[in-house]
Order: structure tokens, then C-alpha cells, then sequence
């Protein structure tokens, strides 16, 4: 008996650990913002949830504004890369005291018991003052003070269009806790992961500063702001201070921006969130900021809705803000100037669709920033398609041309590689945006254009405010394509191996023609080939891979055997029907990241 009680014990504690959980965290946030010194004090009230079957004796937290010191390992990582992001280069080395960023903890308490910790670069670690068993809260208090360090990378203040503040990674923040263990990353420059939770945030700011960012705003008529914006000659002494008070629940991060001369538009989508954007009219192109308003944004949220999910809050914003464009829960920071039209869209596409990727889907972008970054430029490239009437069969080309020259070029590293670790700027960019948005076009290619809508908007169904991994992505793909997908996550993660097929030969055989093939590359991958006859309409074959233990369902291909992944030639054997081929073609639609496209065509001379 008491063998069989072990044995049960042994086996729910098993099922305990394959089952899903992840952490949850509620902040209170009290702040009051110096905008004349460019600090800030704060007291934030942390309740931390332990859903996880370990008992909890350390906790960490980020402190990213560290990182804008010199010295720090964001400063040393870009004087030693080959090359250095152009936005921070040696800009960090030479910030002066009063330029520099900083979060000095003044205490921190658990349960109202001291709590010891220490500070290294931009993460603190806590020895708790009592071990927070599995299923239990605990609540953190925790007082800082801070400095905004002068704008450099997404944080801080005066960027070069003139924003004043942008606020973004600027509180202690509670580092995820999940089944790998703590992920307490020190801020090298790239990338967050962070707990699900709600936010309550009070911010005490001179009142002729606007303040627009994620959450709820609490308390518009307060404020005098009342989301009619804030109109010009209505200023109050600089030195008068008023409250913004914001909530947001299931979001992973709070970020705003604050500045006195902020325009403040909104526009209803229907049968979606309001949208707020705040921009200087001094700096932004206002033409542009305003034509964005008349249907695009309408067209953007119906095309995100109708072909990968249907924003799920109330609200977002669009702040002028940041050094480029950077995503946070419910908002997007942005440039607002220059001229051309579209590439601001394509800007605000492309940050706003993070909050599919990374606000609502919140996959670890440490660790798999290709499943961000990638994702929402696949995203974003379609939509730019439709909204612009580019008409693209393929509209991921650009990228396809990035990914041949870095294959080519012998400088491809594996996606599976954290983000902070890439030995070039140049090969994070291609492998997490071009690599990982192609990564979803060739697999559309693989399974077929109706199961990959299909799983689209069934990973987003399943995976809404959780942490899913590459695993869980394709355990969707197969379950709505029907087949075995494992060795394409494999060969595209982990490896660097080249997709490269020939025709090898085309000839008259006895009773018909004969096609051969030829797998050049180590990577194997699944055909499509087209067949163009003297007379009559084209054929189209498929050929699928044997490790998918099935083909793709498709109602214009005819489907052959199985090409098994060990063999480097296939044969396509085709009956006599009089008919003289004149072309072969492999991948018409080019969806293929073959990096050969030279030896893809055979036609008869």
C-alpha cells in the first residue's frame, strides 16, 4: 500500500509539472515627477502571486534605468560590437551626472519585515524575508527614487524630436518567474519578458504636462483633461501640480510619456478600441498624424481583426515618443516627423501590431525575439499590402533578400539564439524580423493557405494573455494542418542549413517523362512544381516531405509520394499523354527561401 500511495504521489506531482501556470502581479504606483530636475520619486505596493509548484526563497526585479551609466554592460556591449547600434554608439560613455540614469531603492519591504537585497547593473536580487510557498501571495512595499537619463535608447528625456519625457521601463520591475526558472536579465540593449498583472498608477505632474499612455485614464475630469486635449493659451503655473491616475489588468508592462505641448486627437474604431494620439505639433508632420486618422486606422484594426485576432481592450494610444518606434501594453511610442507618408504607417503598423506579439501573446523575447519581431513584421508587411494596394503576390520579398545575403554571405546564426547574444547588430535585425517573418510565409507554403489562417487565429484564441514557446506555436499548425511539423521548427530554429533544389534533368522515358530533382542544401523541405506544357493549361504537383506524414490539402496540385529527407534526388515520373513539356518550375510562388533561384527552372531549348 504504501508503495501504490508513493507511486501516486510520484505521478500527480509529475502531472502537477507538465500542467500550464504561470505568475500573476498586481503594482500600486504612487510617482512624483520633477520635471524641471528630470527626477522622480516613487512607492509602489507589489502583491506577488506564486502559482508555480516551488517554494519561492529569492525574488528579482529590474532596475533598467542603470543601464544609461557608463560603464554599465549596455555601454561596454555597444563599444565592443562590431556594429554598434547607431542610436546608442558611445553615447552612454559620455553622459555626465546629470545626464545619466539611475534607480536608487531606498527600501523594500516583505510583509512588513525588512527585506536584504543587492543591486547588480539593472537587476536586484532579494533574499526573502519569508519564503513564498506554491499557491500563496506576498506583498513587496517598495520606495526608490530615480533619474530620467537623457534620451538614448526607448527611455528617457529630451529625445530629438523634443519629447520631454518618455517614460518607458522606468519603475522597479518584478522579473517572470516561470518554468525555466527566474529570468533576472541584466539590460544589455534589446527585449523584455515580464508577469501578467494589473497596474495602478498615480503620476503627480506640473499641470501643463499631457500624459497619455498605457491603461485607463482614471480621472479625466479631474485632470481638466477630459480626453478633449489640452487647449493652447490655458496654461497654469508650471510649479501647480495635478494627479493622472491610470489602471490597466492583464498587461505585462506600464509605460507613458508626458510633455507640455502634446496635441491630443482620438478617433472610435468601430467595433474596436479608442484610439489616442498625442504628438508635438512643432516636431511631428501633423499632415501626417491627421491623414493616419481618415481610415487608416479603421482599415488597420478590421484587417488585424479579421486575419489574426481582434484587439482585445478599450483603448490605445500612439505617443510621439522614443528614439524610432518601440511597443508597450495598449500604446506604441513613435517618431512623429518626416515626410513620407507611408513609411509613418508602416512605422505605426508595425508597432502597433506588437501588441498582438507582445502585449497580448507574450512570448519570452529574450529568448525567441524572432517570434515578436518576426510575427509582426509577417503582419505587418500583409497589411501594408492591402492598405496600400501594392498588389504583391508575395509581399515578403524584401525579407527573402535579406535572408539569402546573410545565408549567402555564410553569417546566418540560429533563430534559437537569445536576443542580447547575436555576434552583429546587423544579424539579430535579419534573423528576428526577415528570418522570423519568413518563417510564418514559408510555413503558409508548407500547410496550405487555409490551415495557416486557420492557425493563426487559433494561436491567438488559445494563447491570449499567457507565455507560449515555439512548441506551442507548432503544436497548432499540426493540429490544424493534420501534420507532423517538428522537423520544421527543428531545421529553422536550431540549425543553419541552406534550402537549395535543382532540376536536374527532364527527359522522354519509355511510356512518359521523367523529372529529377535534386536536394542541393541540407535543410529538406516539401515541393511545389510547376509544369508547363506545349499545349494545354499548366499541372501542378506537390510534392510533400516524409517526415510530414502527409501533404498539404489542396485542390489545384496533384499529390506524389513522399520524398524521404535521406535521399539527395527525387524522381517524378509522369504517364505519356502526347503533350511535350517546355517548362519546369519549382516554387512559382516563391515562398520557398531557396537560395538558389538560378537552378529552380528548366526549359526546353
Amino acid at each position: 500500500m504504501k508503495k501504490l500511495l508513493l507511486l501516486l504521489a510520484l505521478c500527480g506531482g509529475t502531472a502537477a509539472q507538465a500542467q500550464y501556470w504561470q505568475q500573476a502581479v498586481e503594482y500600486t504606483m504612487d510617482i512624483d515627477l520633477d520635471v524641471e530636475n528630470h527626477t522622480y520619486e516613487g512607492t509602489s505596493t507589489v502583491v506577488y502571486t506564486n502559482n508555480s509548484p516551488d517554494t519561492l526563497r529569492n525574488a528579482y526585479f529590474h532596475l533598467y534605468f542603470n543601464a544609461f551609466q557608463p560603464g554599465s554592460m549596455m555601454d561596454v556591449r555597444s563599444l565592443n560590437i562590431k556594429d554598434p547600434d547607431r542610436r546608442v554608439k558611445d553615447r552612454i560613455s559620455k553622459l555626465g551626472p546629470g545626464e545619466v540614469g539611475y534607480q536608487h531603492i531606498t527600501s523594500l519591504q516583505q510583509q512588513g519585515l525588512p527585506v536584504p537585497f543587492t543591486v547588480q547593473g539593472t537587476v536586484l536580487k532579494a533574499e526573502l524575508a519569508e519564503p513564498l510557498m506554491p499557491g500563496k501571495k506576498t506583498t513587496f512595499n517598495i520606495v526608490w527614487d530615480a533619474q530620467v537619463p537623457k534620451q538614448i535608447r526607448r527611455s528617457g528625456r529630451d529625445n530629438k524630436e523634443g519629447v520631454e519625457f518618455t517614460m518607458t521601463q522606468w519603475y522597479p520591475k518584478l522579473a517572470e518567474y516561470d518554468q525555466d526558472g527566474w529570468h533576472a536579465d541584466q539590460y544589455v540593449g534589446r527585449e523584455f519578458y515580464g508577469v501578467w498583472g494589473s497596474f495602478d498608477v498615480t503620476i503627480h505632474a506640473q499641470r501643463d504636462y499631457v500624459i497619455g499612455g498605457t491603461g485607463y485614464l482614471q480621472n479625466a475630469e479631474v485632470v481638466g483633461f477630459g480626453y478633449e486635449g489640452v487647449k493652447k493659451g490655458k496654461r497654469v503655473k508650471r510649479n501647480e501640480k495635478r494627479e493622472w491616475h491610470f489602471k490597466a489588468d492583464r498587461v505585462h508592462d506600464f509605460a507613458f510619456a508626458a510633455d507640455p505641448d502634446f496635441i491630443h486627437d482620438r478617433v472610435q474604431i468601430e467595433n474596436g478600441p479608442m484610439v489616442h494620439l498625442f504628438y508635438g505639433p512643432e516636431t511631428a508632420n501633423v499632415e501626417n498624424w491627421e491623414r493616419l486618422q481618415q481610415g487608416y486606422l479603421q482599415g488597420y484594426f478590421d484587417f488585424m481583426a479579421a486575419h489574426f485576432g481582434k484587439y482585445p481592450y478599450d483603448q490605445f494610444s500612439i505617443i510621439q515618443g522614443g528614439d524610432g518606434g518601440m511597443e508597450y501594453p495598449m500604446c506604441t511610442m513613435i517618431l512623429g516627423g518626416g515626410d513620407d507618408f507611408e513609411g509613418f504607417t508602416g512605422l505605426f503598423i508595425h508597432e502597433a501590431t506588437h501588441n498582438w506579439y507582445y502585449g497580448v501573446i507574450g512570448t519570452n523575447e529574450a529568448i525567441h525575439p524572432w517570434m515578436d519581431e518576426g510575427f509582426t513584421s509577417y503582419a505587418e508587411e500583409e497589411c501594408m499590402n492591402v492598405l496600400f494596394e501594392r498588389g504583391e503576390e508575395n509581399p515578403h520579398r524584401g525579407a527573402y533578400r535579406n535572408y539569402v545575403y546573410l545565408d549567402t554571405a555564410g553569417l546566418r546564426e540560429p533563430l534559437s539564439t537569445p536576443a542580447d547574444h547575436f555576434n552583429y547588430n546587423m544579424v539579430y535585425g535579419i534573423n528576428s524580423y526577415s528570418a522570423g517573418a519568413l518563417f510564418l510565409n514559408m510555413l503558409e507554403y508548407v500547410v496550405g493557405d487555409e490551415a495557416f489562417a486557420r492557425g493563426m487565429k487559433r494561436y491567438w484564441n488559445a494563447w491570449q494573455f499567457k507565455h507560449p514557446s515555439p512548441n506551442d506555436f507548432i503544436r497548432i499548425m499540426e493540429r490544424e494542418s493534420g501534420l507532423e511539423l517538428d522537423w520544421y521548427l527543428s531545421y529553422y530554429k536550431d540549425q543553419v542549413k541552406s534550402i537549395d533544389y535543382s532540376i536536374a534533368e527532364v527527359k522522354s522515358v519509355m511510356n512518359g517523362n521523367s523529372i529529377t530533382l535534386e536536394r542541393v542544401g541540407k535543410f529538406p523541405m516539401p515541393i511545389d512544381l510547376k509544369i508547363t506544357y506545349r499545349d494545354g493549361p499548366a499541372v501542378y504537383y506537390n510534392i510533400p516531405l516524409l517526415s510530414m506524414y502527409g501533404s498539404k490539402r489542396t485542390l489545384t496540385m496533384n499529390v506524389a509520394e513522399a520524398w524521404p529527407w535521406t535521399h539527395p534526388t527525387y524522381e517524378l515520373k509522369l504517364p505519356s499523354d502526347g503533350r511535350i513539356i517546355t517548362k519546369v518550375e519549382i516554387d512559382p510562388s516563391l515562398r520557398l527561401l531557396d537560395i538558389n533561384l538560378e537552378n529552380n527552372t528548366w526549359e526546353k531549348n
